[in-house]
């Protein structure tokens, strides 16, 4: 899980767009985008959770049709979900105090990813 909020409103202040919304989508079928309190308790929480909602090895029939280990990644980042929208005031992403942006890779190997960022507005 890593905390994009930054990177997103770097993006976001380039384009000089003050007033509207910030469309996020993660391109790949096995990682999310989502809000959090971006902090080792409730990063644990959120992997617990994952764990006991999705667990690995439970003979999905992904892994089945194409031999693999990552069924429980695709129905997981299918839950949390690729995209998010937030709104965008005076430039600045409108995020509660304690809520950051983060990517999370649910894959079994590392991937590289992209982050579509896109502001909509004036």
């Amino acid at each position: 899980m890593v905390n994009i909020t930054n990177d997103v409103q770097d993006a976001i202040s380039a384009t000089g767009v003050k007033e509207g919304m910030v469309n996020l989508f993660v391109i790949g079928s096995t990682s999310a985008i989502t809000t959090i309190e971006y902090e080792p308790g409730l990063v644990n929480d959120l992997e617990k959770v994952l764990q006991r909602l999705v667990p690995k090895g439970a003979g999905y029939e992904h892994e089945k049709a194409w031999n693999d280990d990552n069924g429980h990644s695709h129905l997981r980042a299918s839950l949390i979900g690729p995209s998010l929208t937030v709104p965008l005031m005076r430039g600045k992403l409108k995020l509660g105090t304690w809520q950051q942006i983060v990517l999370i890779e649910l894959d079994t190997r590392p991937r590289e990813r992209e982050v579509v960022v896109q502001a909509m507005g004036e």
